[in-house]
């Protein structure tokens, strides 16, 4: 999940680049949202870690 996190925001970059501005803010959003639900899986997966 943080790898399409990390191209969504290349593709955000790349089209804010070239002037695409509904296209790179779209990808930015998209970025963001799985960027903060990989830290919250990545959260939850360490704390049931520690409880074994």
């Amino acid at each position: 999940m943080l790898r399409w996190a990390v191209i969504f925001a290349i593709i955000a970059i790349v089209a804010g680049i070239f002037g695409f501005g509904g296209i790179s803010e779209s990808a930015a959003g998209i970025a963001k949202v799985l960027f903060f639900i990989f830290v919250v899986i990545f959260v939850v997966l360490l704390i049931a870690g520690r409880r074994r």
